[in-house]
């Protein structure tokens, strides 16, 4: 099973030049139906990477634009009234799909992006006064540009903490932008991105999610995940100085998001245990969206990455794991 996932990143990687962090933490994604958000820049092949993962799975994929127009009936759906009939009847909306491309989020209003809460949370749509449930493996992948681009809102915290991940995307060095134009003018890829399209079947990727959620974690790996987490709510015990830097520190879903996280990297590390060293891999993209840095953090120059990492250097790590 493992090796039908190895095929599915080197065809992404036959997609996107370099950006392999990225590409790690979506098969991570795909493997725990944990939902991403992708943040950076324009023209950053966000869009591209969640196209290319839908389409290396057998599975039913929409993509959605968020505009500031954009009504929640037009995300969920909604009843419609038949003519003939003289009753209303429901729509799905393009949600109702296996994996759902949210574009640029963050240009929708606040309405609109708390509409997505109850399908990302418990994976089921209430309109009309009934509950309709989404696919198995319904993942949402999500697209923003930084807050500072003129037209954008801010996510509410409750939608944020919904998202398993929080990826960060910077510009390409030079050799990987000279790749991209070289692929960009051959075209020379589009053969092989058929041939792979479509070879990993939906119930592959639950059989494989299956077993990461037997995989086997110590009790010392455990308790260094929480120690990390609740670090977050009371900083002054590792360094007095940090006291008042963090307004909301991480929740408990946090916990239970960085368990089901390192189980899928460790997996895809052909491992059937999770280490310290897995944890330490996916804690940052764990935490930054969950933790609120205060103005007095802000002015003493502390970012939510910036606390991550400290806190990496201060709680102490497991000797026997």
């Amino acid at each position: 099973m493992r090796g039908e996932f190895a095929l599915l990143k080197q065809y992404l990687q036959g997609v996107i030049v370099g950006q392999e962090a990225l590409l790690d933490k979506l098969m991570v994604a795909l493997l725990t139906g944990g939902h991403v958000l992708l943040e950076g820049p324009p023209g950053l092949a966000k869009t591209t990477a969640v196209k290319a993962l839908a389409d290396g799975v057998h599975a039913s994929f929409q993509r959605i634009q968020f505009t500031p127009d954009l009504m929640p009936g037009d995300v969920m759906g909604s009843e419609v009234l038949d003519p003939t009939t003289g009753r209303l009847s429901f729509v799905q909306g393009p949600i109702f799909n296996e994996i759902v491309l949210a574009d640029e989020i963050n240009r929708a209003p606040p309405k609109v992006q708390s509409a997505l809460l109850e399908a990302m949370a418990e994976k089921q749509v209430t309109a009309g006064g009934q509950t309709r449930s989404l696919p198995a493996l319904f993942l949402v992948l999500a697209t923003q540009n930084p807050l500072e681009q003129s037209g954008t809102y801010p996510l509410p915290e409750a939608q944020l903490d919904r998202f398993m991940l929080h990826l960060l995307l910077d510009y390409p060095d030079e050799s990987e932008e000279l790749e991209i134009l070289r692929r960009d003018r051959s075209h020379h890829f589009g053969e092989d991105r058929e041939k792979v399209k479509g070879s990993l079947a939906p119930e592959t990727v639950l059989a494989a999610r299956r077993q990461i959620a037997e995989m086997h974690v110590a009790e010392p790996v455990e308790r260094y995940m929480v120690a990390l987490v609740t670090a977050t709510r009371k900083l002054e015990k590792y360094d007095p100085e940090m006291a008042k830097v963090l307004e909301i520190g991480a929740s408990p879903r946090a916990s239970i998001a960085l368990l089901h996280a390192t189980s899928a990297w460790a997996w895809l590390q052909n491992r059937d245990f999770v280490t310290p060293e897995d944890v330490k891999a996916m804690l940052p993209d764990i935490l930054r969206h969950r933790l609120a840095v205060s103005f007095v953090g802000r002015s003493q120059q502390w970012s939510a990455d910036r606390v991550i990492q400290r806190l990496l250097d201060l709680v102490p790590v497991p000797v026997e794991a």
